[in-house]
């Protein structure tokens, strides 16, 4: 039973009047649209295949005037015009039309940034707090000091690549139904370099680097905090072929302090009092970031209060002044008392009694007494 096969025009969408580019314009479009790398829709491939074998017809003047004449193209097989592409991938068409290179290989040909580098620096947390300049010894790659990054014992060691005539790309040229087009790859005998090296260089073998232990000084400005990044620009490994240097990044650690706690820029401490001071009020003494200082605590002060030292905090790392150090009260009930204190309590828990009864004021420092008294 005879076959019936679509028009060629038809598959390109074109008129039988179109022009040789008209013609090629569709069929790039079509063939993007359906190539099967690209296109994973059942019947992609078998379009693909009619688009493949109008285009062949139809872009060859004489087929293209013979399948006008007697609507078919002497010697094309609809199998034979797809064999062409087993293994042409869509990137390979899109290199075809479109420059003729291979874009990985010129990357890798290219000049490289160097790779950034980490270093962990710990601090106290004064340091932190008011910034410091500390001294750090980085271990990296830099450029061999004996050949300067050639690679090579001596300059006249480095000779032009035999494989790629210096080139650094090995170029291919194959047929497809496309034409001829040319790929372009980089050399695997110099990695793209375009030369090699005759007698490699003593102390780094070749490679045009070595490994050295460099100081350098950082500057950590105020306010810093765990996981704060300190970047160093141009301090990481050097670049390949002329491509800068990466950076060293320095990521800070704080250590905990034995007074202080931090929360933003406003640093907690904690202040114990007991029974007389709280109720009597006291002037007492206690340590700050900045060194001791005298806090005043009013009469009847109650365990848990907060005081506020207005900038005794944490400088602010943008510059925008300083936080406060904030205060709490503890009050220290005795877990022992002894016998005089026992009596002199009881005495004393005596004189807020008034007929039986505690003034509505007293009431509270009562119970407060009769509490700590019985537990």
């Amino acid at each position: 039973m005879a076959t019936t096969r679509r028009d060629y025009y038809e598959i390109l969408g074109v008129e039988r009047s179109a022009s040789e580019e008209d013609i090629k314009k569709a069929f790039r479009r079509l063939a993007f649209q359906y190539h099967p790398d690209r296109n994973k829709e059942k019947d992609a491939e078998q379009r693909f295949k009619e688009i493949n074998e109008a285009y062949e017809v139809l872009s060859d003047p004489d087929k293209r005037s013979n399948y006008d004449r007697f609507g078919t193209a002497e010697g094309m097989g609809f199998g034979q015009g797809f064999e062409g592409f087993q293994g042409f991938g869509f990137g390979d068409i899109f290199d075809a039309f479109f420059g003729g290179t291979n874009t990985r290989s010129r990357q890798r040909t290219q000049a490289q940034p160097g790779r950034d580098l980490r270093y962990d620096l710990e601090l106290t947390f004064k340091e932190a707090v008011f910034g410091v300049e500390k001294e750090i010894e980085v271990q990296r790659s830099e450029v061999c000091s004996q050949c300067r990054g050639r690679g090579a014992e001596h300059p006249e060691d480095i000779a032009r690549c035999s494989a790629c005539n210096g080139t650094g790309e090995v170029r291919r040229v194959q047929q497809s139904v496309f034409g001829q087009f040319v790929n372009v790859a980089t050399c695997s005998a110099c990695r793209g370099v375009g030369e090699r090296i005759v007698t490699p260089c003593g102390r780094c073998a070749g490679r045009g680097r070595e490994s050295r232990s460099r100081t350098l000084r950082v500057k950590i400005p105020a306010g810093v905090d765990n996981g704060t990044k300190i970047r160093l620009a141009d301090e990481g490994e050097p670049g390949s072929r002329g491509g800068s240097p990466g950076d060293l990044y320095v990521v800070l650690s704080v250590k905990e302090h034995e007074h202080f706690e931090r929360r933003d820029t406003s640093v907690l401490s904690t202040v114990y009092l007991n029974m007389a001071q709280a109720a009597l009020g006291d002037s007492i003494t206690i340590p700050t970031l900045d060194g001791e200082t005298s806090l005043k605590i009013p009469p009847g002060t109650q365990s848990g209060t907060v005081f506020r030292l207005a900038g005794k905090g944490v400088p602010d790392l943008h510059g925008r002044g300083r936080g406060d150090q904030l205060v709490t009260v503890r009050v220290v009930v005795p877990s022992k008392l002894t016998k005089e204190q026992q009596r002199l309590m009881r005495d004393l828990a005596q004189t807020f009694e008034s007929n039986g009864r505690a003034h509505e004021d007293e009431k509270g420092l009562f119970d407060k007494i009769k509490d700590a008294l019985t537990g």
